[in-house]
């Protein structure tokens, strides 16, 4: 059997964006019965160098749409604009995100193999093949910012498990 880029990237942008959701609802549910500001919850960090939860789920964003759409357009550069500033705003941008990786054509991604397409920052121009550009650098990063967005609310004492962050694994029907 081949397994497809789109089978290799977008579907566990899926099951981890909405895992990614039910953190954030499960984060400002926590916020509410324990008497904290969501806002620390928001901002929170693992580390004062490190950047905080909401900015962790926008990078989650960033490496699934957001990579798909930097590979259409043949490069991808670092979206420097804020992250969303509470929790309801979280919750649209993962439901847009969502929304917008379900609407992902198979075929396109599968058709992005061997397509030229580059990160760009500054004044640097890093060359990159469209899968390779998927599978070594966005697909990492999705998972680090989703698994450090995890360790955040974690670290706070939101109440999370394994399970909250694998969400609904692919299982065979």
């Amino acid at each position: 059997m081949t397994l497809s880029l789109y089978s290799a990237t977008v579907p566990s942008f899926q099951q981890i964006v909405t895992s990614l959701a039910a953190f954030v609802d499960k984060g400002e549910a926590f916020a509410t019965t324990s008497g904290i500001d969501p806002a620390t919850l928001v901002t929170a960090k693992l580390a004062p160098d490190m950047l905080g939860f909401a900015y962790q789920v926008k990078s989650v964003a960033v490496h699934s749409v957001g990579a798909i759409s930097g590979i259409r357009a043949g490069e991808f550069a670092p979206d420097m604009t804020p992250p969303p500033a509470d929790f309801a705003a979280l919750r649209t941008l993962l439901a847009d995100t969502a929304a917008a990786l379900a609407a992902i054509n198979p075929a396109e991604v599968d058709g992005f193999v061997g397509g030229d397409m580059a990160f760009v920052f500054r004044e640097h121009r890093v060359p990159y093949l469209a899968e390779d550009f998927l599978l070594s650098f966005s697909l990492p990063n999705f998972y680090f910012h989703a698994t450090t967005a995890y360790g955040i609310l974690r670290a706070q004492g939101v109440p999370l498990g394994k399970r909250d962050y694998l969400g609904r694994p692919r299982i065979r029907a």
